[in-house]
């Protein structure tokens, strides 16, 4: 795509003359778009929002990340992953990194809360739900204990 920019300060549009005669000067610049990242070559599938959320933190390196399978507990989500952050700055960039990355994947997220305080960030991706939080949160509120069913606990639940 080319766009036309006046080198001079007339507002007179292209190709009309000048006060002083003289032809407006317009030069031609090309502008180039970013291609979208692709995950391999030749194939169109994307990463599952499990993947990308793992990755995610894994990059910004979170600590003690848990991935819980919460089908059959609740229908609010799938999964429930719990990671913690080294302090609330790290907390605050740990979700911040897991929003971009889920965006640039094509997940967008229904809502993220606590960024503001960063003690306990909860990120709201539809079937996955990030809880980043400092350890002594965690530690406090224990969600692991909370959602953690094992199967031998959900059969003799139910």
């Amino acid at each position: 795509m080319a766009v036309k920019r006046k080198i001079s300060n007339s507002k007179l549009e292209n190709g009309k003359k000048l006060e002083d005669g003289k032809k407006a000067v317009t030069k031609s610049k090309t502008t180039r778009k970013r291609k979208a990242a692709t995950p391999s070559k030749g194939s169109n599938a994307r990463p599952s929002l499990k993947t990308v959320v793992v990755d995610a933190l894994a990059d910004m390196k979170a600590l003690e990340v848990k991935l819980l399978d919460v089908r059959g507990l609740t229908d609010i989500a799938d999964f429930m992953v719990i990671a913690s952050g080294t302090s609330d700055r790290h907390v605050r960039s740990v979700a911040q990194r897991v929003v971009e990355k889920a965006k640039e994947a094509g997940f967008r997220p229904h809502g993220v809360e606590g960024q503001q305080d960063g003690d306990w960030v909860l990120i709201d991706l539809s079937e996955i739900i990030v809880h980043v939080m400092l350890p002594r949160v965690r530690e406090f509120y224990g969600l692991e204990k909370l959602w953690d069913m094992t199967i031998t606990k959900r059969a003799a639940r139910a």
